[in-house]
């Protein structure tokens, strides 16, 4: 409780401070300074995110499609033994 105090007396006081700088020209040049390279930052993380996300989708769309074809080739050789078993069993039974 004591740690939770102190967290948002902290939280409550860095308000305080960027109040009183924002009313000073100088210390509002700095904050303007600081929220631009926050943006900048969180620019840069965004395009990188999309970046990524744009890999890993090609990657599982890759993937999804070796499955498909893993699948088609299953299916036909399962296809053929079942033909082929047939056929012996029409042999043996002739």
């Amino acid at each position: 409780m004591k740690n939770l105090f102190w967290f948002v007396l902290g939280i409550a006081g860095g308000f305080v401070v960027a109040h009183l700088m924002n009313k000073d020209p100088r210390g509002h040049e700095i904050l303007a300074d600081v929220d631009a390279r926050i943006s900048e930052f969180t620019d840069r993380m965004g395009d990188a995110y999309r970046e990524q996300e744009a890999r890993f989708s090609g990657l599982v769309d890759d993937v999804k499609d070796a499955a498909k074809a893993a699948a088609s080739g299953a299916a036909d050789v399962a296809s053929d033994a079942a033909d082929a078993v047939s056929d012996t069993a029409r042999k043996l039974t002739d």
